[in-house]
């Protein structure tokens, strides 16, 4: 062979030939080197600049003679030759030492668990070189007859444990959850066999390598790697995936190296033969299979980091595990947490630490939250559907979903649901200029077919591709932030149409002949789990900011959250339809206001239609008799100030008022400045004289100000939030709360207000109950504090945040009417 190799000689063989033979065809290469062509003499030649190559001898027995050279048995237990090269010519010279080694290996003594395994690895930073001296020996000399010296090296070795995944610690005894995995170079995780990916894979890693070269995923169809298979390996630095549906193995290799010690990004996509990679968002490096097979079968477990258990290696040009850190990896859309299961993905795992390089080893993000470093030295989670918070601890009972501008909801693509008419309708609230709202594409790497609207500096822009180009509809004025707006868009073949609420509609024709529109991917609300998804023929890849409250799609509406198939930090809106005030039926948002409506195919039990009132005429009967489906609206009571109110003294009501904490949340609108909200105080004989400190809790309006005023027994306390008049006939969200002798006010989710009792007394203790939006003889229900109550209405009235008081049902209601909320 023309290059370097490594040989091993037993001196007690018959012979020592071999060795003469190779150094012989070495320089027989050498002398043919110069008159061969140059494409010939590298064809099969693996070359290393700077290479070394050991030749180990054992000890001779005793009269054994290797090249002449004699070598006492007490000198040397192995000789060492190094050989060097000084360039592309391969001249080879021998180095004037030979070393041997005296292997001081001990046995590994650790206890490292049941499952554990006691590792030895050679510390080689502590080598000693020992020059060996003997007057009665001759010597050695090399292959061309020149004295020696024999070098003895020293070796130290340590010893470590390499633990199963789930357990830690110097002997395994601890037990370990990793979040973000670091592997050794002799570790790997595994997963489950991949699903559902034998024509279709898609890959994103987040890694941080250590060393050139490692096995950062693998995953086969045998476990000795004949026939499929599928790796990603790190090879001198580049990255490469090697596939194989069957019939020839196909190899994409970035064009740039990793950066080593740094987080590196790397997406994978696979179709049958075809493949591209994308190292940390450069050009993309695109690849095919061989022979006329094109789908791949995964049996066997995906590995990562490392190859597992999986034998026949030699198919790959790198056999060693991956040294450094992984901390994001997604197939099919699939996201692994590499904890055990059932807390995490990997079915098993060995020799892995935890990644301290990792800002989000620090970041624990809960229920399946993904951590996503940010600029400077920080990491937030991105929550699943459902929870809230800054480690998603939080579970939330989504009504009407906002968006942060990190986040979204996917649902199935459109697929061919709308080739040749599309008719879509969406209800929003934005708080930013720009953001995507919609998204649905045709290919993953954002070619072909796709849709989006989106907002573009205050603008409704609806663009969509059938295949021969864009076209883009834009709305004439820009729309206003915080407010409700309804917009429709309608596609026929290659003509579109956009309305935005009442502004004329705009038209547009798409160029080119295709008149069908084809959308086989997810579609998306709101965002995108990356902008490398959008068409580059979009305005904007920035996130929505606000609210979506409904989706009409080819007339029919889409459940937004219960039709989601995922999501990422979605939160509430503020709607009056969180705090449930239907009941068992359900809350329909229609902007501001909201309807109940019993559940299809469950009509009872639903709220009784006593609380309810009818937005339609009684239903009409058939024929037969039955009775088609009306649709009810929760009765939003109005008050007109004049000994008109409502009463609750039910045991689930009072507990929460004359506990030592309460939280009022109200939704209202009131067109008189000033009036009482709520009160709850003591009875008193009239003909005797009021305690002036008599426990009472109220709330109201003062001269267009909301006003709230207690007496815990020992003095009263009185709160005005005084930075914005409520008496303006619009529907307006207060927030009440009092812990023990400290109160607040919060008015449309703005800057709080705060006060706090005199005295020691910390509980309110009051016996009239509660009464919403009035009270009997008011002024002396009140101590002269109010003389009217509200005119207006209340839509809503949660206490503790999970208690919904049931205003279209009380005890007692008293001159009370109907409005619409």
């Amino acid at each position: 062979m023309n290059g370097y190799f490594v040989t091993e000689l037993n001196s007690t063989s018959p012979s020592t030939s071999e060795l003469g033979d190779l150094v012989d065809e070495v320089e027989s290469d050498e002398a043919n080197a110069d008159n061969a062509d140059d494409e010939d003499v590298v064809e099969d030649i693996l070359y290393i600049r700077g290479a070394t190559f050991t030749i180990h001898l054992d000890a001779p027995a005793e009269n054994s003679t290797v090249n002449t050279t004699k070598i006492n048995e007490a000198n040397a237990d192995r000789i060492e030759l190094h050989a060097t090269s000084q360039g592309p010519n391969l001249e080879q010279k021998l180095p004037s030492t030979m070393e041997s080694i005296v292997s001081t290996e001990p046995a590994c003594s650790l206890d490292c668990g049941p499952a554990g395994n006691c590792y030895i690895e050679q510390s080689r930073g502590d080598e000693v070189d020992v020059v060996i001296e003997d007057d009665d020996d001759d010597g050695a000399v090399d292959l061309e007859g020149n004295t020696v010296n024999l070098r003895r090296k020293q070796g130290t070795f340590r010893q470590r444990c390499q633990c199963p995944l789930g357990r830690g610690g110097d002997r395994c005894q601890l037990e370990a959850e990793v979040r973000s995995p670091r592997f050794t170079g002799s570790g790997w995780l595994a997963f489950p066999a991949l699903r559902a990916a034998y024509k279709h894979v898609q890959l994103e890693l987040e890694f941080r390598p250590e060393a050139w070269d490692g096995v950062l995923l693998l995953a086969g169809e045998r476990d000795d790697l004949q026939g499929d298979f599928m790796a990603l390996i790190l090879h001198h630095g580049f990255i490469e995936f090697r596939f194989d549906c069957g019939s020839g193995v196909g190899t994409v290799r970035s064009t740039e190296t990793v950066k080593l010690n740094e987080w590196n990004t790397l997406s994978v996509y696979r179709h049958r033969w075809d493949a591209w990679i994308q190292l940390n968002q450069e050009k993309r490096v695109e690849g095919r299979s061989k022979g006329l097979f094109s789908r791949i079968t995964f049996r066997e477990p995906l590995f990562v980091g490392g190859p597992g258990n999986t034998t026949g290696l030699e198919r790959l040009p790198v056999r060693t595990g991956f040294k450094g850190c992984i901390r994001h990896l997604e197939a099919n859309e699939h996201h692994y947490r590499f904890p055990l299961a059932p807390q995490g993905d990997a079915a098993n795992g060995f020799d892995i630490e935890e990644c301290t390089a990792d800002r989000c080893s620090k970041v624990p993000c809960s229920h399946g939250g993904k951590c996503l470093t940010t600029g400077g030295d920080t990491a937030v989670c991105l929550c699943p559907l459902g929870y809230t918070g800054d480690l998603c601890e939080t579970r939330v009972d989504l009504q009407v979903p906002s968006f942060n501008g990190s986040s979204y909801l996917r649902y199935p693509g459109l697929a061919d649901t709308s080739l040749s008419w599309l008719e879509l309708s969406v209800t929003l609230k934005p708080t930013a200029l720009d953001g995507v709202i919609l998204y649905n594409g045709h290919h993953s790497d954002a070619t072909g077919d796709f849709i989006a609207l989106y907002l573009s500096s205050g603008h409704v822009q609806f663009t969509f591709d059938l295949g021969t180009g864009p076209a883009t509809l834009r709305s004439e004025n820009p729309i206003r932030l915080g407010e409700w707006v309804e917009v429709r868009v309608s596609r026929t073949g290659r003509l579109a149409s956009l309305e935005v609420e009442d502004d004329p509609a705009q038209e547009i024709l798409a160029p080119g002949a295709f008149t069908q529109l084809s959308l086989p991917l997810n579609l998306y609300l709101g965002g995108a789990p990356s902008y490398d998804m959008y068409s580059p023929k979009m305005k904007t890849t920035a996130s929505f900011v606000g609210c979506i409250q409904t989706i009409v799609l080819n007339n029919r509406e889409v459940g937004i959250l219960a039709e989601a198939l995922g999501g990422v930090n979605v939160g509430n809106c503020g709607h009056a339809c969180e705090a449930r005030p239907c009941g068992d039926a359900e809350c329909r948002p229609l902007r501001e206001r909201f309807t109940c409506r019993c559940r299809p195919g469950v009509p009872h039990p639903c709220p009784a239609p006593d609380d309810y009132t009818p937005l339609v005429p009684p239903p009409a009967r058939t024929s037969n008799n039955a009775v088609t489906s009306v649709r009810y609206e929760r009765a939003v009571p109005s008050f007109t100030g004049s000994e008109s109110y409502l009463h609750y003294n039910d045991a689930d009501t009072m507990k929460r008022i004359i506990s030592y904490r309460v939280d009022i949340n109200m939704r209202f609108r009131a067109s008189s400045s000033s009036g009482l909200l709520l009160w709850s105080g003591r009875q008193s004989d009239p003909q005797e004289q009021r305690d002036e400190n008599d426990d009472f809790l109220a709330l109201g309006l003062d001269h267009g100000y909301l006003t709230l005023a207690y007496n815990l027994g020992s003095g009263e306390a009185v709160l005005r939030y005084n930075l914005t008049r409520l008496d303006d006939d619009l529907w307006h969200r207060i927030r009440a709360v009092r812990n023990e002798q400290w109160a607040s006010l919060v008015v449309d989710s703005g800057t709080g207000v705060s006060a706090s009792s005199p005295g020691q007394l910390r509980q309110l203790n009051t016996d009239t109950g509660l009464y919403v939006g009035g009270a009997p003889d008011v002024v002396r229900t009140t101590g002269g504090r109010y003389t009217k109550g509200i005119v207006g209405c209340i839509s809503d009235l949660v206490l503790d945040s999970d208690f919904s008081v049931a205003l279209s049902s009380p005890a007692q209601a008293t001159n009370t009417h109907s409005c619409i909320p």
